[in-house]
This record gives structure tokens, sequence and C-alpha cells, in this order.
């Protein structure tokens, strides 16, 4: 006997809801950068999903090693924020910009087993839940670091073999998370696409310090797009993004990387309220906290939006100086923008450099419904 149908369309509305409950966009995750200092920082748990502990180095064997500096406290005492959030995991970031012996860890299947048992050795250590490989870059002599053409199927070696173990260590009980830094472009032609995105369960996008001492100009530092005074081969977020979403990588395991401080030029030309245009010296980093004490709203300080790049910055025209960043403003678009794309969510460094302000606009735009 034919359904009636009215109760056919009741059953139809019950199943599409149903559908629409299951296929609804995975939660972001939001995930922190942590260095070292004098004390453990203050870290509200309950905002993040993901600490990376930065950082731990690689040896001339090969093997992995928390430097002399690092307090091994400090790490016990992140691990130990889990009593304020369940769900937060701690991962160890393992390299940094300048960081050597990548090239010679990954060479062979020994040097590959040292680097492996060794990061594992720290993982259950301090009972931590991944770890984040952090290698500036494969191929690349950029940091004055060893390099070689091979490191692009060795890495791919490296990290499968680290996948494999860490399932083995996880027992069928955990998972334990496997993670790298990464950037777009030349940065990437040392990594196998998509071929690592298998391995990995996600890719934290190095999407800033686009311009500083080595561009030939001031610039959008972060610009999500490219500004009208860019030239076209300017790097932005959403380029990095196109990137890695062109050469395979799932959009989920897509993570856009935000800073928590400013990059200062000097002695720039004045046109333009100086952005786009040649300096004279680079005054290095500003952490936001610093940026909103002595910068915002001070004596002789402009702050400027670009409608295109859709972030700020700031001029200074008496002094001449420049300084490019992110703010609540330009950190919310961001958040809007992974979570119209669907990507993984968002990724900061670093968390000493806030006031409290940039991670809290983070956690409500991810959430926000």
């Amino acid at each position: 006997m034919p359904m009636p149908h009215r109760r056919l369309r009741a059953l139809l509305a019950t199943a599409l809801l149903a559908f629409a409950a299951a296929t609804q966009a995975q939660p972001f995750r939001l995930i922190g950068y942590v260095t070292d200092g004098p004390a453990p920082p203050r870290l509200p748990a309950a905002q993040l999903d993901v600490v990376n502990f930065a950082f731990a180095r690689v040896a001339p064997d090969g093997s992995v090693y928390l430097p002399d500096k690092v307090d091994p406290a400090h790490v016990h005492a992140l691990v130990a924020h889990r009593a304020d959030n369940a769900a937060l995991k701690i991962v160890l970031s393992i390299g940094g910009w300048g960081a050597g012996n990548f090239s010679e860890a990954a060479a062979t299947d020994e040097a590959r087993a040292r680097f492996i048992d060794s990061g594992v050795a720290l993982l259950h250590r301090f009972d931590l839940d991944g770890l984040d490989i952090d290698w500036e870059y494969p191929t690349l002599g950029d940091a004055d670091i060893s390099h070689s053409p091979d490191d692009r199927r060795n890495f791919t070696l490296m990290l499968e073999a680290l996948r494999a173990r860490l399932d083995r260590e996880g027992k069928g009980q955990r998972h334990y998370l496997l993670t790298i830094a990464a950037a777009e472009g030349r940065f990437a032609e040392g990594l196998e696409l998509p071929r690592i995105a298998r391995s990995l369960d996600w890719i934290n996008l190095m999407t800033y310090d686009f311009h500083g001492s080595l561009t030939p100009t001031t610039g959008h530092q972060s610009g999500l797009a490219r500004s009208a005074l860019a030239p076209a081969d300017e790097r932005t977020t959403e380029g990095a993004v196109r990137y890695f979403l062109d050469a395979g990588v799932p959009a989920d395991k897509i993570n856009v990387g935000v800073p928590f401080y400013g990059r200062r030029f000097g002695d720039v030309e004045p046109l333009d309220a100086g952005l786009y245009r040649r300096f004279g010296s680079e005054g290095g980093f500003i952490d936001w906290g610093e940026i909103v004490r002595s910068r915002l709203g001070a004596p002789g300080w402009e702050r400027h939006w670009d409608a295109q790049a859709q972030v700020p910055w700031l001029w200074n025209p008496t002094t001449r100086q420049l300084i490019t960043y992110d703010d609540p403003q330009s950190l919310a678009i961001k958040a809007g923008y992974v979570k119209r794309n669907k990507l993984g969510g968002i990724m900061y460094w670093e968390h000493r450099l806030d006031d409290g302000q940039l991670l809290d606009v983070l956690h409500k735009a991810l959430h926000a419904h």
C-alpha cells in the first residue's frame, strides 16, 4: 500500500534535518604556539583546542632534545591545563626558524629512527598529545641551515614513518597528533603535497611575515587579500590557502596562521601613508600588547585600514615610521574567511605577545553561529 504523501513529506523532512545535523561544518580548531619564558604562561585553556610548545631542537645525530634553557617544569605546567579543559591537546613543536639538522635527521633510515625514537620519548616523558614539525624549509637554506634536494622525498619518508610509529604508540586507544608548519610557493617546493597530507592531521600555514627586512618595500605582513597598492605577485593569506588547496591538501587540514605582533619600518617614503613604499631601516618586531600600550591613539600615530587587504596599518608621518599588524577587526574577518571556506581553523604566533584581546576575538568568531 502506498505511503500517504503527508507522512512521506514528514519522513523526508526528518531525514533532511538529520542529514543537515550530521553534515554540519566541523568544529574549527584554535591553535596557539607558546614559547618558554621565566614563568609558565597564563593560559585560558577553555578558549584553546591545541597548544604547541616551542621549541625542541634536532641534534647533529638526528635526535630530538629540549634545549637547556627550556624549563621542563613549564612543559608539565602546560599539560596541567587539561584540568581546566579535558579536550585540550598539548603538542611539542620541533624546529623553528634557523633550527638545523633536519636534513641529516631525515636522510637515512637510521637517522630517521633516532629522530622518531627521541621524539616519542619526549612525548611520553611529558604525556603530550602529539608532535609538530617546523622545518623551515626542506631543500632550502634560507636560514643558513643544511639542505639537500633529497630533503623533499626524505621528509615524506620521515613523516610516514613517524605517523606509523605514533599509531603503534596509541595502540588503538589514543590518537597522537602529527602536524607541520609550512608556507606557500617556493617555501613549499620541498614538500610532497598531497602525499604528506595523508600522514598529517593538519598543516599550520605561516601566513605572516609577508613583508619585512628582506622585502624591497613596506607592506602588509599578513594581508588576507591583495592590496590595491601591491604588486601582482604579492603574497597573501588567500593566495597561500589556494596554493595548498590546488596542491590537493584537504581544506579541513589547512589552518590559517595569524601574528600576535607587528613589524616595524623606518625612514619610509611618505606617499600613501607609507604603504608599499621603500624604507631605510627595519625596526624588527613589536608585540600586540606594546602596540596597544604605546602606539594606538598615541600622538603622531594614525591608524589606517586597507579595504582590499582587510588589515590595518599604523603610520607616523612625522617620524616616517610604519607598523603592519593584525587587530581584532582583521582577525574577526579572517575567522569568517576560515569558516566560509570550511578550512580547519586558525593558528597564532605567539601566546605571550597578546593582552587577551586577540585570543578572545578569535575564540568568539570561530565559535559564533
